[in-house]
């Protein structure tokens, strides 16, 4: 029985005894309303239910009589062993264990599929990460984004939400321009401009740009500069998407700034001047001193907003409103921002940009800031001089040691990754310790296999020991683990989850053969325990694929 049926069973004990008591009391109400915990003592059964408190009220009656009433129907319910009332009104609820055990089954038939879940079915996500300026390489500072934002992304997706991950590249405004000064200076053998970049990848860049256009040093200056700003810009910004994809990061749009700023063919208005028209419909725009802004103080901002400067420059926020609307007019009804440490200013702003807009900002958007990211002993770059390259983090510690120490905590608080445990093959290693309970149920699976154990049989009442109890109890926890992590952002909770898990098989492992002794028999208890060694593989694997670390089946 799993935690679902368990749900429904108690709604459908509750509903009648609500009404009977005062009619109309379970009207609406859904298993959804009667949540279901894991007890911290195991000693106090499989799942703890507080309904009977939180009901009490509405059905007039006092919360351990109430308690007492739904025990009585629980405990007749297939499946259920035993149920018992505690302290005021708590429900204990103790499965029998071919209920429990049943779970193991269940996981192994639905595989990659088991953990997923319908509580985000029917949003439609655009989630927003690391948008870095294609300007250099990828580096420390994108790194947790990175990590976060992709994890974020597959939780949601697992949860049944319509999502689309979508990298913004700054390729339009000041930086654009001095990086292609930059470049050109190179090309021409000039030293680096006061403001530009500086960096060996500079350099090359700009040999990769000459062998590509060889007459580019005869072209005069200002075309020198279009030529090589463009051809620099695809270069960099190939280095960046190849950057992603080997930290196992993918993005379904890549967005790019400058068609916020561009005119149709045959004219008409850019999707930045349409933004300042639409915002003016909306009532939240005025003129004052020859500047068009925006009133954001009415929607929680700190002052109001300049969308477009007395000489009809439009400025960052202009292009950041239409950004914002385009995101909606792509059919996306909530957008999440995740920014970096240096951004706290822009959280209301884009809340308020969504109210003005005609959004609730409390519903439809949502702005996270992520807290820096460093690393003992990291080395800078010596293309780039002064930043530390993600290329560089990701070939010292390995892609799978660097995501998951980077999901394993809550993005809101500062992080400083140690290398040598990262890097240690033992169980000080967190990454190493979940990876490695992986790669033992495939050992256990493949050392059954030469013993003549399968899963010819399933017999789920012989899954009786303590440590077979708490394992299942822990593997019926991941669909919620799942919804919840997606729910509150945070895939650190996967993580926390995966180590609990690992340490349950581990204990279970030392104490429940799957391979009989020496000449004894193969019983229907080895092949059984050959099934909860394998959905506890299952959910090792769909746990971290949620992370996306990889699940090695040797080490």
């Amino acid at each position: 029985m799993d935690p679902e049926a368990l749900s429904a069973a108690l709604l459908a004990v509750i509903a009648p005894l609500a009404e009977a008591r005062r009619p109309g009391a379970a009207d609406g109400l859904t298993a959804a309303d009667l949540p279901l915990e894991r007890p911290k003592n195991r000693d106090h059964g499989d799942w703890a239910s507080n309904a009977a408190l939180k009901l009490a009220k509405a059905v007039g009656a006092p919360p351990r009589e109430f308690a007492t009433e739904i025990a009585r129907g629980l405990a007749a319910v297939d499946g259920i062993a035993d149920v018992e009332v505690a302290g005021p009104g708590f429900i204990n609820i103790r499965l029998d264990a071919a209920a429990a055990g049943a779970l193991a089954k269940t996981i192994v038939e639905a595989g990659a599929a088991f953990g997923t879940n319908d509580s985000q079915r029917g949003n439609t996500i655009n989630l927003e990460f690391v948008s870095a300026n294609p300007t250099g390489p990828m580096h420390i500072g994108h790194t947790r984004w990175a990590a976060l934002g992709d994890s974020m992304a597959r939780l949601l997706l697992a949860s049944g939400a319509t999502l689309v991950r979508e990298f913004y590249i700054n390729d339009a405004g000041a930086q654009m321009e001095r990086f292609g000064r930059s470049v050109v200076a190179a090309i021409n053998g000039e030293p680096t401009p006061e403001d530009g970049y500086a960096g060996s990848y500079i350099q090359e860049l700009a040999s990769r740009v000459s062998a590509h256009r060889a007459d580019v040093r005869e072209l005069d200056r200002a075309e020198q500069l279009a030529v090589a700003t463009e051809l620099a810009y695809q270069f960099q910004l190939g280095e960046l998407q190849s950057s992603l994809e080997k930290f196992n990061v993918h993005f379904d749009v890549w967005f790019s700034e400058r068609t916020l700023h561009a005119k149709p063919e045959g004219g008409g208005p850019s999707l930045v001047d349409e933004a300042v028209e639409r915002l003016r419909e909306q009532g939240h725009v005025f003129e004052q001193d020859g500047a068009v802004w925006v009133r954001t103080t009415d929607f929680g901002d700190d002052k109001d907003r300049v969308i477009r400067r007395s000489n009809g420059e439009y400025t960052y926020f202009a292009a950041d409103a239409a950004y914002y609307l385009n995101k909606g007019d792509r059919g996306f009804a909530h957008k999440i921002y995740l920014l970096g440490a240096d951004h706290h200013g822009y959280v209301h702003r884009l809340k308020a940009l969504a109210g003005a807009a005609g959004d609730d900002p409390d519903k439809d958007i949502e702005v996270l800031i992520g807290q820096l990211v460093s690393v003992n002993g990291a080395r800078l770059s010596k293309r780039a001089g002064n930043i530390i390259e993600l290329d560089d983090l990701r070939d010292w510690l390995g892609t799978d040691a660097l995501r998951y120490s980077l999901a394993r905590y809550p993005a809101d608080s500062p992080l400083t990754l140690d290398p040598e445990i990262l890097r240690k093959r033992t169980n000080d290693n967190p990454v190493f310790y979940v990876q490695y309970a992986h790669a033992r149920t495939h050992n256990v699976a493949r050392n059954a296999h030469g013993s003549g154990v399968d899963r010819s049989q399933f017999a789920p009442d012989l899954l009786t020991h303590e440590t077979e109890s708490a394992l299942l109890g822990a593997l019926q926890e991941f669909p919620r683990i799942v919804a919840f992590a997606a729910e509150v952002r945070e895939p650190h909770r996967v993580a926390r989850y995966l180590e609990e898990l690992a340490g349950l098989y581990h204990r279970w492992y030392d104490n429940c053969r799957v391979i009989p002794l020496g000449d004894e028999p193969v019983e229907p208890v080895h092949r059984t325990r050959l099934w909860l060694n394998d959905a506890t593989g299952q959910v090792l694997r769909n746990g971290l694929d949620l992370l996306g670390v990889s699940a090695p089946e040797r080490m």
